[in-house]
């Protein structure tokens, strides 16, 4: 079953470029704490659906740096990723912030009921086992446990050291035991049993390796599990062009990520069956696909020959 199908055609990426100044002055009036790491290297170019137009990653220059400029390619393609997915600074980043994600919740107007409604759709049963990718502070724990009970398990994977502090914190205090949380890249975490469904949890956009991840998450899945994505994106419309200046700002100075990907089209294009719901005029979205109960991959000739003796 397909929805909002409307919102899953690939929009052409604009072939125009234009300059624009990207300034990082307004880090000097900012804590520690928000600053974006003026002095670190950054990838600019014109980024749609996740990859780089024309198959050419376009580094920014030690001048471009000095300048404080980037690369800008239209009012819809402008993003930044940092070159060679740099672990330790995206780690860093969310140390960071670790402790703002309540703010960050208020100040994005993140609906209330967002991550109910995410763990919801996955569909979990007492006893089931769910993988969230990006568990970050923990914030969706307990709605987890509500849908796989106590005898169920829950692992969190997050790559910043600061984001699973205040998780093991969180489990302590709530002496959930059935929590199992792991500090790694989501693309080399090996769960120690199959998984019934997989949570991407405000975290899809910021990967650089994203489809890698999500191809990485189908391999662990039970057949007929979920993968769920729950995110921001870009409202359609005049408003999506309103919040965009913002959107590259924090960003910037924040949390990483890419705004122009579109993780529903990746989830669609893998899924067997898919669906997706927006909320607060699109500026969120809860996408799920579920994974096929069909045989994947088609024999080798060695076993068609040892079936047919």
């Amino acid at each position: 079953m397909m929805a909002c199908a409307s919102a899953l055609q690939p929009r052409a990426p604009r072939a125009t470029h234009r300059s624009a100044t990207a300034s990082h002055k307004l880090c000097d009036f900012l804590p520690p704490i928000l600053c974006c790491g003026c002095a670190s290297r950054f990838q600019c170019g014109d980024f749609h659906d996740g990859g780089v137009e024309g198959g050419k990653h376009l580094k920014a220059t030690a001048a471009a740096r000095d300048n404080k400029t980037a690369c800008v390619a239209g009012a819809e393609h402008v993003t930044y990723q940092w070159v060679d997915c740099e672990r330790a600074f995206i780690a860093q980043r969310y140390d960071r912030i670790a402790g703002l994600i309540g703010l960050f919740d208020r100040l994005l107007f993140l609906p209330l009921d967002l991550r109910r409604r995410a763990a919801a759709r996955l569909s979990l049963k007492p006893g089931d086992r769910v993988l969230e990718i990006g568990c970050g502070t923990g914030r969706n724990f307990s709605f987890l446990r509500e849908a796989v009970g106590p005898g169920g398990k829950i692992y969190g994977v997050d790559l910043s050291r600061g984001m699973l502090g205040r998780a093991r914190a969180l489990c302590r205090r709530e002496h959930w035991r059935n929590v199992h949380l792991t500090q790694c890249d989501a693309s080399e975490y090996i769960p120690c049993e199959p998984l019934d469904g997989i949570l991407f949890s405000l975290c899809y956009n910021t990967m650089p390796h994203h489809r890698a991840v999500l191809r990485h998450a189908w391999k662990h899945l039970h057949p007929g599990g979920r993968i769920v994505i729950m995110d921001g994106k870009l409202p359609h419309g005049l408003g999506g062009k309103l919040v965009l200046p913002f959107c590259l700002w924090l960003m910037k100075h924040t949390v990483l990520g890419n705004p122009f990907i579109e993780p529903w089209n990746d989830l669609a294009a893998t899924a067997h069956e898919f669906e997706m719901e927006e909320f607060l005029f699109g500026s969120w979205y809860v996408c799920w696909g579920t994974k096929s109960t069909r045989i994947q991959e088609l024999p080798t000739t060695m076993e068609h020959l040892l079936a047919a003796e």
